[in-house]
């Protein structure tokens, strides 16, 4: 079906980002996957093409541009290529609507800027070593110093994107006692400076899939953090989490639609160029009929997804309506990845086929950003069940 969410100024983009990827990405990517992340001076490159501001006001020197088409556009051309752009996606699509909503003036004077050009990269860490998705029973705190100057930062984090090269992170912090009776009360989100003293990145997580993505695991110990550097309210961070789940979520779901498409790709061309019994694999019913089932799930996916980036860019996409983007695409992108991976046969296994890196890269969609099982409980409570 043809799509007509994407005007000439995106096709343009999506072109200028496809020579992007194809020159500085495509030859490299194995590097990166083998030390965990891209270089430092990657994201800069990404800054200069305009990408990672592309939705900072102009006055901060982006581009001022409200839709996420763009954002999606780079997620589809990503997923084409069987690479990714490390933890890009958690920086401007996660952390960026957080700095929007609850930064002060000063504050996005002060970090927006950096933002746009790549000099200031940034993470978020919410989750901590047994606490997993229960963020009410978070333990990390932070104690405002006798003078009020600033607050005495103490704790770890763990499965932190982006952790070991990011600038600035926003840790997620409890500023209050621990009320049993209301678990959610007293967090707040503090913008902590990576080379302060005290901040350490511990271990790097060695992951299944999405190896050229750092994950780490932070440790705080008295680390002083400037009054200057809280974002938005004392005490309200928990509700400050909420804000932005549907853009996550949406964002997820985008990608979801995209690597499965990219799985059809590959395998279609695959089934052609590769021969069997002296025949192509394509040839076979088998063959025809996985890929056909293959092809209409894409292309249900993408209808989905699409939708829900109209909304969203209205301003119309429902907490619900977002949970069921995110469950359909990245459930429809395992299965899809899956059936492609079968007809590359022992090929499909090994790690240079770039089906093999979405099989592995595709798995934790299922997980991160609330797992399948969170957002059918979403979908239900929508349902009034």
């Amino acid at each position: 079906m043809r799509r007509t969410l994407f005007n000439e100024d995106h096709e343009a983009f999506r072109q200028t980002l496809r020579d992007f990827i194809a020159k500085e990405v495509v030859p490299v990517h194995h590097e990166w996957e083998e030390a965990g992340h891209p270089p430092r001076d990657f994201y800069r490159k990404l800054g200069e093409l305009g990408l990672l501001g592309i939705q900072v006001p102009e006055e901060f020197g982006g581009a001022g541009e409200t839709s996420f088409k763009f954002s999606a556009i780079a997620s589809e051309e990503t997923s084409r290529a069987g690479v990714s752009f490390g933890t890009y996606s958690v920086h401007a699509n996660l952390i960026l609507p957080y700095l929007m909503a609850y930064a002060t003036q000063e504050q996005k004077e002060r970090w927006l800027p950096g933002f746009a050009t790549g000099d200031l990269m940034t993470a978020i860490a919410m989750t901590e070593p047994g606490t997993g998705s229960d963020l009410a029973n978070i333990q990390t705190k932070a104690e405002l110093s006798a003078d009020g100057t600033h607050y005495v930062l103490n704790g770890a984090k763990t499965f932190i994107t982006g952790g070991a090269l990011a600038d600035l992170v926003l840790v997620v912090a409890r500023t209050a006692a621990f009320d049993p009776a209301d678990r959610r009360a007293g967090l707040s989100i503090l913008v902590v400076e990576s080379a302060s003293e005290g901040f350490t990145v511990g271990r790097k997580l060695q992951k299944i899939g999405l190896k050229a993505s750092d994950t780490a695991e932070l440790s705080f110990v008295d680390v002083q953090v400037p009054v200057a550097n809280l974002l938005g309210e004392e005490g309200k961070g928990f509700s400050y989490l909420s804000h932005n789940l549907a853009q996550e979520r949406l964002a997820i779901a985008v990608g979801g639609a995209a690597t499965a498409a990219a799985a059809l790709r590959f395998a279609t061309q695959y089934v052609k160029d590769r021969t069997v019994f002296g025949k192509p694999v394509a040839h076979f019913q088998n063959t025809k009929f996985v890929l056909a089932e293959c092809a209409t799930e894409v292309e249900a996916a993408q209808l989905m997804a699409d939708r829900a980036l109209e909304l969203h860019d209205v301003g119309e996409l429902s907490v619900a309506d977002a949970a069921k983007a995110k469950l359909f695409c990245t459930e429809v992108a395992g299965r899809v990845i899956d059936k492609c991976l079968q007809l590359h046969g022992g090929y499909g296994y090994v790690t240079e086929y770039p089906i093999a890196r979405l099989y592995a890269d595709t798995r934790v969609s299922r997980i991160y950003g609330g797992t399948s099982e969170v957002m059918k409980t979403i979908i239900a409570k929508s349902l009034g069940l």
